[in-house]
């Protein structure tokens, strides 16, 4: 491969930062970028190479940045432009690249656009997705919010509805109209003038929607499975309210305009359809890179789940992907693969599994500590998903409780005043402080993982090969000319001994998680271990 032509994210590892939880420097309860500023030496130090922040605008925090009031402007949360600016510089000065979030599909219902929209002033009419109801006074079609019920509301100063995929507070922006698109295009503009080296593009599958606002079929009720169930939106196939193709234009021009700016990285969320990451990523036309929720769902360490999603993206040669296991989305990974002996125990796993698959590792925020899901009692929700369907569902604010800094602070050190959510009592013994110069602890392991990337070429930008080892051995190859890594995990609760594939044998063994031996050409394996051999 030749390097010069090798993008700077193919190696990179990327940290997601939730800057409402992750640092407060003002005593407010609510993290800030002078924190995030504050913490640049730890991440420089951690090793990663750029930071994904998630929505810092002006918000009513319906959902928490994800329901945008302007998108040229700082939200005084989190600081100012000139606080932005200042932080972008001290984070190129550690050698970190700066990532935005960026939610194109829909804003707040208090943006100025929607208001203007809603009394058809100022050229905003066909900003939003209007339809009139049907005679009887019902939504216009069958689609349903992931939030819950109808994706419709009714506004009575229009007499009509308006489509919102989330919550009511959410409205969705008609990306049909060409004003609409060239101004998101705009404000993609704005930020990368002013310097950011790229973007997260939320829901970017849903830009478009279906023009003739045709019912989503079901899924038929003999696929059905739990996940279905969880959530009534899932009994539809999102064929019309999302993943069309004419989406396809918009992330074309959104490809053509990050291009122009040179080495800037621009990678979407593709929650729905997994497979349409290969349609609307990678080659000339589509965005960078993607993620999928096909790890991010799952509830356990599966080798067939996992061998068929290195498949099924390497099917896609002209896509280099992104793998995620946590976000601010869902329950933390160290919880959610229950399989595993304990929470430290899946941290460490599935750490090594993001750091040695084919593509750019999303690090979460605390994942890098092994934080397991905080616990929220009903009263401390912020999280309108949780309030909906407590204690069943507890929502996300589990997976975004602030970070624990030091063990001894009020509030882990998150802040001097009192959090937005409360530290979790099982994160204060994992504190940063706790884990840095430990050479046991999860941080060093992770620490060390990510130098290790940079030290092997073949983990960082090498092609992946599975080896049929037996049941519950997840392995595979990475190479890339002579150069040659194995990662090899047994994920069953019992000992295993396997045949190395010819050329590898404990000499090359480089970390290694449980006990495990060798002898020969032979691996020896207690019930969830796993071997880096390089």
């Amino acid at each position: 491969m030749d390097d010069r032509a090798t993008p700077w994210w193919h190696s990179a590892v990327v940290y997601q930062i939730y800057p409402r939880s992750f640092c407060d420097a003002d005593g407010d309860g609510i993290g800030d970028l002078a924190g995030i500023q504050s913490k640049l030496g730890y991440l420089a130090d951690l090793g990663v190479d750029a930071l994904w922040l998630s929505p810092i605008y002006p918000s009513p925090n319906r959902d928490f940045g994800y329901d945008v009031a302007d998108y040229r402007d700082i939200s005084s949360d989190y600081g100012t432009l000139k606080a932005f600016d200042d932080f972008l510089e001290a984070a190129r000065g550690r050698g970190l690249k700066v990532i935005m979030d960026q939610v194109l599909s829909h804003t707040s219902d208090l943006h100025p656009w929607f208001q203007d929209s809603i009394r058809k002033c100022n050229g905003k009419e066909d900003w939003y997705v209007w339809a009139d109801p049907k005679v009887d006074g019902t939504p216009p079609n069958n689609w349903l919010s992931v939030f819950g019920g109808p994706a419709w509301s009714y506004h009575p100063a229009r007499r009509q509805y308006y489509f919102h995929k989330f919550l009511k507070q959410q409205p969705k922006l008609n990306l049909t109209n060409p004003e609409v698109a060239e101004e998101m295009l705009s404000v993609l503009k704005f930020w990368l003038d002013r310097g950011v080296d790229g973007f997260r593009l939320d829901v970017a599958n849903s830009f478009l929607h279906d023009a003739q606002l045709r019912d989503n079929p079901p899924v038929p009720p003999e696929e059905r499975g739990d996940g279905h169930w969880a959530h009534a939106e899932r009994l539809q196939q999102h064929i019309y309210d999302s993943n069309r193709p004419e989406n396809l234009a918009f992330i074309k021009q959104i490809r053509d305009l990050v291009d122009q700016y040179g080495d800037r990285f621009v990678f979407g969320e593709f929650a729905e359809m997994s497979d349409l990451i290969g349609t609307y990523a990678g080659g000339e036309h589509g965005l960078h890179s993607g993620y999928t929720f096909s790890l991010l769902h799952r509830r356990r360490f599966d080798k067939t789940v996992i061998e068929n999603e290195i498949n099924a993206l390497a099917a896609f040669t002209h896509l280099w992907p992104c793998n995620t296991f946590s976000n601010h989305d869902v329950m933390r990974v160290a919880s959610r693969w229950k399989n595993a002996p304990d929470p430290d125990h899946a941290a460490r796993l599935a750490l090594l599994l993001l750091m040695t698959l084919r593509g750019t590792p999303l690090l979460y925020q605390g994942e890098e500590l092994g934080l397991p899901e905080a616990h929220i009692e009903f009263d401390q929700v912020q999280d309108p998903i949780g309030r909906l369907y407590y204690p069943d569902f507890k929502g996300r604010d589990g997976c975004r409780t602030p970070m624990p800094w030091t063990a001894a602070a009020p509030h882990a050190g998150f802040s001097t005043g009192t959090p937005w959510l409360p530290v979790s009592t099982d994160h204060v013994e994992r504190a940063a402080d706790t884990q840095v110069n430990d050479p046991a602890s999860i941080h060093v392991f992770c620490k060390d993982l990510i130098a290790l990337r940079k030290t092997a070429p073949p983990l960082a930008l090498g092609d992946i090969a599975l080896k049929d080892l037996g049941p519950d051995i997840l392995c595979y190859e990475r190479t890339l000319g002579s150069g040659r890594a194995l990662c090899l995990f047994n994920l069953s609760g019992e000992g295993r001994t396997v045949e190395l594939p010819n050329g590898f044998d404990q000499k090359r063994r480089r970390l290694t998680i449980g006990t495990i031996s060798f002898q020969n050409t032979q691996a020896i394996l207690d019930g969830f271990s796993a071997a880096l051999l390089a």
